[in-house]
């Protein structure tokens, strides 16, 4: 995180005071296949502890931004009941708030179509909001940023719109929205997904991709807005319509997403796989995670389910409770059990002479006696039975699991044969 001067951290608190987050947490994420079944991706579990919207949320009340708006759409039940339950502590006779704004057809009688016109049909809110600024997010990604730098870059540079972005080799680059800037990063064209991303001035070898966060002048967001519902054939999309529509006639700026000591990019992660939620999983088990949760000055807040303590029992030499590289949350029990390099969340057992390796297990899991799970994701709730065996034999899996391009199994209640349906 930035370090300012006194004067410097004045001027950031005046621009934060004012500004209006927006949080995009309807979307489906059906890429995550069975994780987003029965919750909308925002709500995913992730760390051990916590929820994906959890990282945009901190990040907010870490950079003093304290007027939030979540905007909510697909099966967002958990979502809705994670944010009540963790999120009030804001206090509304200061003017503050995480408000949830769902889908609610206020303007037309028609769900958000699009990221710019989930935020069109909420426009009479934002005007009774009367920010300065809007600061666009989206609810599904993982990384620690403060929005307070960004704005200031933003009014230094007298932007209308600034985008937020990381450095990508230009051969990852079509999965993104990529600008094309000049040598003071104005953008000067932005291409969603394109085939042939334009590179960096100075690094030809990368391009400089959106992280889907925008700040935007009130005024200007609201301009481009009308426009674009006015728009025939738009898909009201900030990527792909209004952000295209603007770069040639408007103050368009791409912000870095660099630390500000080593000037190398920051932590950032699209979990929007499975594979790449295992990965991102897998990374904090390491020795020196790239993404520190023990940072004081920048914690993650969350609501935490009062649990006890985690357990390990037994301790003879053929049934001995352990865990090594790993990250157990409470109200585990590892009960005879070994487990390495994996992830445990909230109040799941482990019984005796089970062996769990490079796996996630989301809250509410039983595995019985004798299993052997290997590169799993087990969803809430499973009641894994005794002796079964996942991760050591692909084709016996696949008729079972759904399986990733990169061998992770992904187990639910479902395909273990329980008829479980709830929202999660």
């Amino acid at each position: 995180m930035p370090k300012y001067n006194q004067i410097e951290r004045r001027r950031a608190s005046s621009l934060t005071k004012n500004t209006l987050a927006l949080i995009l947490a309807g979307g489906r994420g059906s890429r995550l296949n069975s994780l987003t079944e029965w919750r909308a991706k925002p709500a995913v579990p992730f760390g051990g502890k916590f929820r994906i919207i959890d990282f945009p949320l901190s990040n907010c009340i870490n950079s003093g931004i304290r007027k939030i708006g979540i905007l909510t759409q697909y099966k967002a039940d958990s979502l809705i009941r994670h944010v009540q339950k963790g999120w009030g502590f804001l206090r509304g006779e200061f003017d503050e708030f995480v408000d949830l704004m769902p889908a609610q057809q206020r303007m037309q009688e028609l769900w958000y179509a699009g990221t710019a016109d989930a935020v069109y049909q909420n426009l009479d809110i934002l005007r009774s909001r009367n920010p300065d600024h809007v600061l666009i997010l989206a609810g599904d990604h993982i990384y620690k940023m403060d929005y307070g730098a960004m704005l200031a870059y933003h009014e230094s540079h007298g932007a209308d719109l600034t985008i937020g972005c990381i450095e990508v080799p230009v051969e990852d680059a079509r999965a993104f929205g990529v600008m094309h800037v000049d040598e003071n990063l104005k953008v000067i064209d932005f291409v969603e997904k394109p085939e042939h991303p334009p590179r960096m001035p100075g690094k030809p070898g990368f391009s400089l991709a959106s992280m889907g966060i925008y700040i935007f002048n009130r005024d200007f967001l609201f301009q481009q807005l009308i426009t674009d519902s006015d728009t025939p054939g738009s898909s009201r999309d900030f990527g792909n319509d209004i952000i295209p529509s603007v770069v040639n006639h408007a103050r368009v700026f791409a912000y870095p997403f660099l630390d500000f000591q080593s000037g190398q990019q920051s932590y950032w992660r699209d979990v929007g796989t499975v594979d790449s939620y295992w990965s991102a999983n897998m990374e904090l088990v390491s020795v020196d995670p790239k993404l520190n949760f023990y940072d004081k000055n920048w914690p993650i807040w969350t609501y935490q389910e009062q649990a006890p303590p985690a357990k390990f029992v037994f301790d003879d030499d053929e049934r001995r409770g352990m865990a090594v590289d790993s990250i157990i949350s409470g109200g585990c029990i590892i009960s005879g059990a070994t487990v390495r390099r994996s992830l445990m969340f909230t109040n799941v057992r482990v019984n005796s002479f089970a062996t769990l390796t490079d796996s996630v297990i989301l809250p509410d899991v039983n595995i019985g006696r004798h299993s052997r799970i290997t590169k799993a994701i087990v969803e809430k709730g499973c009641n894994v039975p005794e002796s079964t065996v996942i991760g050591e034999d692909l084709e016996a899996d696949r008729e079972r699991f759904f399986v990733s391009p990169q061998g992770v199994r992904l187990v639910t209640p479902e395909s273990l044969g329980h008829k479980i349906h709830f929202v999660r």
